[in-house]
């Protein structure tokens, strides 16, 4: 474990996005670090794509909602 040091302003809006996503500061700061490293690795994927990936990995049985709105 260690310290990242990042800019006032960027902490600033770590805080306001982990209060409107109900994460800690640190469970905000660790989900942008991944979603940005997964994006770094899977230039060709969406967020969506990433984040239904990620919830399909960990097991969530979640609906493809794309495919119940598109009829």
């Amino acid at each position: 474990m260690g310290i990242v040091n990042i800019e006032d302003e960027l902490h600033e809006q770590l805080r306001r996005a982990s209060k409107a996503s109900y994460r800690s500061i640190n469970g905000q700061a660790a989900f942008w670090i991944r979603i940005g490293m997964l994006s770094e690795l899977n230039p060709g994927l969406t967020f969506q794509e990433l984040v239904a990936r990620e919830l399909k990995e960990a097991g969530v049985d979640a609906p493809d909602l794309a495919a119940t709105t598109s009829a």
